[in-house]
């Protein structure tokens, strides 16, 4: 991906950067290109593993439909590249406040001991999908293991699915695939579903089959369905599920910032945290973004980040015209007495030693 750690501790020695950014997906490129584009010292730090690397090809995303999500963020790097943005293959291990200062700093430690200096941190290091242990299952996630019906519905179009009720979500989630399909399958699994719930997945025409899945059923590298406890088979040639969603918020331990009632870290509209100087984007605040989402909050963050630097510098800049002020007056006043204690002198000496008449 990047520069040596040698070369960004040289360009963080000679002032430190105004932001650096731990996470390199769509979200922190994003949010870095447009900070780069303002003329501000910008880092990237990126440890390679992005969520929807199991993926072909992305979806949904205006003009990069069906790009391979690998492509997307070696176009991004390249771009930051052009702007002299630095960027950095690592993981950040922690974010910690430096002390005493007037205006928000930290120091950002990355795995292997590199610090790097910073006047804001952004967190966009994403989240991590959790899924049930069946045998079979993870080998075909992001192929025919499937999460978003927006994401894939349109690939697997008319065909036979099916969705694991491994979470209270699947029953929307089967109602919803029945857009795609009208052969859709609710594995009742360990969901325990109300009468409510059958009735409407009735009327929808999505049939529920009772009994927990054992394993998924995969011949020649194709999903060929699941396999019953009861050894009993149900053919489908794609599964839904929700993982469990876990935010990759680690650099964010220490920090306090305030969190949801789920433990996600809480943000304004801007990515901005409870914490002045730090601020979230992406899939670590939002489990819900998808890729084009999590690029479009992350300029927004810039767009408000550079604004929120500006008014640091001006304020800087006003104490900095204040005191010289200040300075100047004092020194007027200064010399204003001393002149006039000077002349006070002069005239005491001349009345001493005029002659008396």
């Amino acid at each position: 991906m990047s520069d040596t750690h040698s070369d960004v501790r040289v360009r963080a020695a000679e002032g430190g950067y105004d932001v650096v950014v731990a996470g390199g997906g769509a979200a922190g490129l994003s949010t870095a290109l447009v900070l780069a584009r303002a003329c501000r010292r910008v880092a990237v730090v990126d440890a390679g593993q992005p969520r929807n690397a199991p993926a072909a090809h992305m979806r949904g995303f205006l003009s990069r439909d069906g790009m391979a999500p690998a492509a997307l963020l070696e176009s991004g790097r390249a771009e930051l590249r052009g702007y002299g943005a630095d960027l950095l293959d690592g993981r950040v291990d922690r974010i910690v406040s430096v002390p005493g200062t007037n205006a928000p700093a930290f120091d950002v430690h990355l795995a292997g001991g590199s610090v790097l200096r910073a006047r804001r941190v952004v967190v966009a290091t994403g989240l991590r999908d959790g899924l049930p242990e069946l045998p079979g299952l993870a080998g075909r996630w992001g192929r025919d293991v499937l999460h978003c019906p927006y994401c894939h519905g349109y690939e697997v179009r008319d065909r036979p699915l099916g969705v694991l009720g491994n979470d209270p979500g699947a029953v929307g989630q089967a109602l919803l695939l029945r857009q795609w399909s009208a052969d859709v399958v609710l594995l009742a699994h360990t969901l325990d579903l109300a009468t409510d719930d059958r009735a409407r997945l009735a009327a929808r025409g999505v049939r529920v089959v009772e009994g927990e899945v054992a394993r998924v059923v995969v011949v020649d590298d194709r999903l060929r369905g699941v396999e019953l406890a009861d050894g009993s088979a149900v053919p489908r040639e794609a599964l839904f599920l929700f993982p469990h969603l876990v935010p990759r918020d680690a650099p964010l331990f220490g920090l306090d910032c305030d969190r949801d009632a789920q433990g996600w870290v809480g943000t304004d509209r801007a990515g901005r945290t409870s914490v002045p100087g730090v601020w979230a984007v992406g899939n670590v605040a939002d489990p819900r973004a998808q890729v084009i989402t999590a690029a479009g909050a992350g300029a927004a963050a810039a767009f408000a980040l550079n604004h929120d630097l500006v008014d640091e510098e001006i304020e800087r800049a006003l104490a900095a015209a204040t005191a010289n002020s200040t300075a100047a007056d004092s020194t007027a006043a200064a010399d204003s007495t001393a002149t006039a204690n000077s002349t006070a002198t002069a005239d005491s000496t001349a009345a001493a030693t005029a002659p008396a008449r």
